[in-house]
């Protein structure tokens, strides 16, 4: 397709690449998180320790699950430590390797027209583009959550050959995902239902999954499963041998052994957080900076009364910057009150709210544009900037739900759909709702919207 294509991929890879250099040289990104990963890449190297300095001296960590560790540490070996432009470099090329393969499952799902408009919007994505030129694990992720998914697809083609390989490389692919951020467990989850689907449909006697043996079905399954899992065993032993505890992946709240967690204050911060300029000034900010209580919403009370609670919670917490056992006890009450009052509102209208925000919202968090574009008291620029992303993220998720509305859910059509489902189902348990955890759904996105240009109505029934 690409040969018979070449001028049309030539322009538009050069256009995408151009794109990402822009981004490269006018806004790379090496934020916190990035240094918190070289700090362990680095410490890896130079003392074999996989840790955090403390102090002046290493001290082990699990914070963060090796993937992108091993990735810097391995342009550190190269380039030098502390070369994060040559990791974004090479996230570039990796991120135009993630545009191909976002095309090669459009031209499985519909047609070969659908997979050049899927070429020309994954290279054209500002958000990829973005996040390719920061020192974060979203580039990778997103590379191989699209190569599970195309691997996924090669195997479901080849299920009535019998054919192994794609199942292996699809359970590697997971595993890598997996072994970058622990959400990549999503996509174990959503091929196992998918294939648990195909399984009982086969159970059935249905004739369209007639051709998939349940044998194979099971090969299937248990590959992906097992290649998937093997790689967090050493993890686990390391964890348990070092750190005396049980860790398969990495804390929820990315905490130390023994350290206090202030669930209570997590928990009240669920009651009403909902967007992301909230994360920056409000949740980012504990434990270390003193909060401002005006700039909490009006959600976060429900009567006069409970807002001088909060306020005084607050002015408690301002006097020492830290959390203690007993403060976390008293937002847990908060909380608990908040959540009795009104149950719908916290496990059904805030999560759904969240969601809307991390895909909705402008995507300038990289961007020097204000958090709070609405206001619009930033420079004329950036504020402009963050209007233009905003319409550009709108578009996106328009074309998405265009192109769906197309088509039949079937096949494969269900399988991404089933990804996107899910993780937009967890994203909004969290009370960190950052849009960039959206970015892994985008190659689904991208696919969809490339419906709306297939000539044929080729649909697989899979």
């Amino acid at each position: 397709m690409v040969r018979q294509h070449l001028r049309f991929f030539g322009f538009a890879a050069f256009a995408g690449l151009a794109l990402r250099l822009l981004f490269f040289f006018r806004f790379p990104s090496v934020t916190d998180d990035s240094l918190v990963y070289g700090d362990i890449a680095q410490n890896w190297l130079r003392h074999g320790i996989y840790g955090l300095t403390e102090l002046g001296h290493v001290v082990p960590t699990c914070l963060r699950l090796p993937g992108y560790p091993t990735f810097l540490a391995a342009m550190f070996s190269i380039f030098g430590v502390g070369h994060y432009r040559a990791a974004l470099l090479l996230q570039i090329i990796v991120d135009m390797g993630s545009c191909f393969l976002i095309a090669d499952l459009a031209r499985r799902v519909f047609s070969p027209r659908a997979a050049r408009a899927a070429f020309l919007l994954a290279a054209l994505c500002p958000f990829l583009a973005n996040y390719s030129a920061a020192a974060l694990t979203e580039t990778w992720e997103v590379f191989f959550t699209v190569l599970a998914f195309d691997f996924a697809l090669v195997g479901l083609e080849g299920l009535a050959s019998h054919a192994i390989l794609p199942w292996a490389g699809c359970g590697l692919t997971v595993a890598a995902a997996i072994l970058l951020r622990p959400d990549g467990g999503l996509l174990l989850i959503t091929l196992a239902l998918y294939l648990s689907l195909l399984l009982y449909r086969s159970w059935s006697g249905e004739t369209t999954a007639g051709s998939y043996s349940e044998r194979h079905l099971l090969r299937a399954g248990l590959v992906v499963a097992f290649l998937a899992l093997a790689p967090l065993v050493p993890w686990t032993v390391r964890n348990l041998r070092t750190l005396h505890e049980f860790q398969p992946l990495a804390p929820r709240y990315a905490s130390e052994p023994g350290e206090f967690v202030p669930l209570g204050f997590n928990r009240w911060v669920r009651t009403w957080i909902v967007d992301y300029v909230s994360v920056e000034e409000m949740y980012w900010s504990v434990p270390g900076q003193a909060v401002d209580a005006a700039k909490l919403p009006s959600r976060a009370f429900d009567s006069a009364e409970q807002r001088d609670q909060t306020q005084r919670l607050l002015a408690d917490y301002n006097q020492t910057l830290h959390i203690t056992p007993t403060l976390d006890a008293r937002f847990e009450v908060l909380a608990e009150e908040r959540i009795h009052a009104a149950p719908v509102r916290y496990y059904l209208r805030l999560p759904l709210m969240r969601i809307a925000d991390m895909w909705l919202r402008p995507r300038t968090e990289l961007l020097p544009s204000d958090t709070r574009w609405w206001e619009f008291n930033d420079e004329p620029r950036w504020s402009a900037l963050a209007v233009a992303l905003g319409i550009v993220g709108v578009s996106y998720v328009g074309a998405g739900l265009a192109g769906l509305a197309r088509v039949r859910l079937t096949g494969p059509i269900a399988l991404l759909l089933t990804f996107v489902v899910l993780r937009s189902a967890f994203l909004g348990s969290l009370e960190n709702p950052e849009p960039r955890y959206t970015l892994e759904c985008y190659p689904v996105i991208i696919v969809f919207a490339a419906a709306m240009f297939q000539k044929s109505g080729r649909i697989p029934t899979a």
